[in-house]
């Protein structure tokens, strides 16, 4: 008889400008669904989803921050104790990879040490209708994330273009004996252990939508 998964909490914050996508990236992780004419978030959003490895669960706990520049402020309270974190940014929209730049720096410098960071260039899929569109050449987020020493990803909440595969990718990188974050806005559920280095994702791996 196999042992029980281990299951551990992963606090995720979610940063970039207002209208890049960010929510809709985690509707399409949580649910697997995508609305055209999202609204705003205000202030923040909470929500969950397990990532399913063949020896452990990862139990993503993810704060959904509003890109409004009025809630940029309170910004450092999502992100404190925050192991992982996603800074989005529209390809088609350049201003969105500077406030992207941002975001990075801010974390590298203010968050927990050792945090998790992947770029990802939202919104593949209005380029791939027309390249035209696109404002912010791959390899500028390549380079950004190599100096940086990030994890990077273009992506389409639209049509689900790699969205699963951030996430996967993320709960790959988690160090060994991670620990769910302790104080914050909200507390791990969970204290475990896991080795998230000790496999590969591979066919029995998934994020349960």
């Amino acid at each position: 008889m196999s042992a029980p998964r281990k299951t551990t909490s992963v606090k995720l914050v979610l940063l970039g400008e207002a209208a890049v996508g960010k929510s809709s990236l985690v509707l399409r992780f949580v649910s697997n669904e995508f609305q055209e004419n999202k609204e705003p978030t205000i202030g923040a959003a909470f929500l969950t989803q397990k990532c399913n490895f063949p020896d452990r669960t990862i139990k993503f706990e993810i704060w959904d921050t509003a890109g409004q520049e009025r809630f940029a402020s309170l910004a450092p309270m999502y992100y404190r104790n925050a192991q992982t974190a996603l800074v989005v940014y529209d390809i088609t929209k350049p201003q969105s990879f500077i406030k992207a730049r941002h975001w990075v720096s801010e974390l590298k410098s203010q968050a927990s040490p050792g945090i998790i960071i992947a770029l990802v260039g939202n919104k593949r899929d209005l380029v791939d209708d027309d390249e035209s569109a696109r404002k912010v050449a791959e390899d500028e987020g390549k380079q950004l994330a190599e100096e940086e020493g990030l994890l990077f990803f273009e992506t389409s909440a639209k049509t689900g273009l790699n969205v699963k595969d951030v996430f996967m990718a993320i709960a790959q990188k988690i160090p060994e004996e991670q620990k769910a974050p302790s104080g914050g806005l909200r507390g791990a559920e969970e204290d475990s252990r896991v080795d998230l280095n000790s496999a590969v994702a591979g066919p029995e791996s998934s994020c349960a939508c």
